[in-house]
């Protein structure tokens, strides 16, 4: 079976051209689908092999998000093999685990500003503050920020150009603080980063891109420096862009494609969020709340 799971994963990069961490979270998922499932073929699975697994992740105490994660690619990939291959899809009637979806979590106007506020002493310094500006300023999700090459920022019309989930592209506007830290970086800082010839904007202490994990670390070791005690993220920022964005009245729809989210559905979590927001001021400052 694991030709068959190997075939699914390359459609999956030539034909969907999704990311490399997108296939790397199916090829995750299909571990357990291999482990746990003892047939030689896809032809030969049934439901009740794929329910099995699924209380399998339920007893080793696998959230619900990672398990309907789960169920949505051994359902995509039997979809696959139905369509390609003319083999009966056995498991399409197996439903996700239902799930209180949860708000992201965003941090105010004044916690970005906390965070932002770099004293900017070395090269990595201004390094960065340009992705943390960028990041907030455009909302881009992280691996978008870190595939960011010199080409795809241009300053003549104040815009960058991403690639996003499925290699599609979309063009972002910067703002005017983005712009200055961008320049201070691009054209007095990173030089000195520089080991061999290379168009990647953010690059590492090695010269090569960026980690997620090392700029994970990044993010964290400056709000701890900067005392915010929120748990924080790349993510954050980008809900953080999409909230402050509706709370100052954008519209739905314009911050649906500044995000690149395909459905308005995945935007529409942010006037939840917003929501949620205002009742938390209602209930703090009206007297009789």
């Amino acid at each position: 079976m694991i030709n068959e799971i190997n075939e699914y994963l390359e459609y999956l990069k030539i034909e969907k051209k999704l990311s490399d961490n997108t296939i790397l979270a199916y090829q995750n998922d299909l571990k357990y689908y291999l482990k746990y499932i003892k047939k030689d073929k896809v032809r030969k699975v049934s439901k009740e092999d794929v329910i099995r697994v699924i209380e399998i992740l339920k007893k080793n105490n696998l959230d619900s998000k990672s398990i309907n994660h789960a169920i949505g690619t051994y359902k995509s990939m039997h979809t696959y093999f139905s369509i390609a291959h003319n083999i009966p899809n056995t498991i399409e009637n197996i439903k996700r685990l239902k799930t209180k979806k949860s708000l992201p979590k965003v941090l105010t106007i004044e916690e970005v500003d906390k965070l932002l506020n770099i004293d900017c002493k070395t090269n990595y310094d201004y390094r960065n503050k340009a992705m943390l500006e960028l990041l907030y300023s455009s909302g881009l999700r992280i691996s978008e920020l870190l595939n960011l090459t010199l080409n795809d920022i241009d300053f003549t019309n104040d815009i960058v150009r991403v690639y996003g989930k499925g290699s599609k592209e979309r063009i972002v506007p910067l703002g005017d603080y983005a712009i200055i830290a961008l320049k201070k970086y691009i054209f007095e800082y990173r030089n000195s980063l520089i080991k061999y010839p290379t168009d990647i904007l953010f690059l590492n202490n090695h010269g090569n891109i960026m980690s997620r994990s090392g700029f994970f670390k990044i993010i964290n070791r400056i709000a701890l420096e900067k005392g915010i005690e929120k748990e924080i993220s790349p993510h954050v920022l980008r809900h953080s862009f999409a909230t402050h964005l509706l709370e100052g009245g954008a519209d739905l729809r314009s911050i649906q494609e500044l995000l690149g989210h395909e459905n308005m559905s995945t935007t529409s979590i942010y006037t939840h969020l917003r929501s949620d927001l205002l009742k938390k001021s209602y209930d703090e400052y009206h007297p009789r709340s």
